[in-house]
């Protein structure tokens, strides 16, 4: 992960946790890919993919969440949850075009498993 990566997530994982969220894992991989954050919001256990996209030029950070991208937080998901307690959960997307807490747009039930 690039330095600009890091300080994305960096940023949204304290964005979450002043949200009253408690960030849980970060950068979890397995086969399947790579969940960026995994969170507890009361009962619900979030999976949030954190995009930076500062250049619009190969489309924003909303439109690098691609359908591929998608079914591989939701495999990965799948994974993180095998043995655990049945939860609810949800997938949560954190856009950014820059690196101020500002203009951080999270978007909460961004796509469903």
């Amino acid at each position: 992960m690039n330095h600009a990566g890091k300080r994305a997530e960096d940023l949204c994982a304290d964005l979450m946790r002043r949200a009253g969220l408690e960030v849980l894992a970060r950068n979890w991989r397995c086969r399947q890919g790579e969940i960026d954050l995994i969170a507890r919001d009361r009962g619900t256990l979030v999976f949030a993919e954190v995009r930076l996209r500062r250049d619009a030029r190969f489309g924003g950070a909303a439109e690098s969440v691609t359908a591929a991208k998608r079914a591989r937080i939701v495999a990965a998901a799948r994974l993180y949850l095998a043995g655990r307690r049945e939860v609810d959960c949800r997938f949560d997307v954190l856009l950014l075009d820059a690196l101020d807490p500002g203009r951080v747009q999270w978007v909460r039930n961004a796509f469903g498993a």
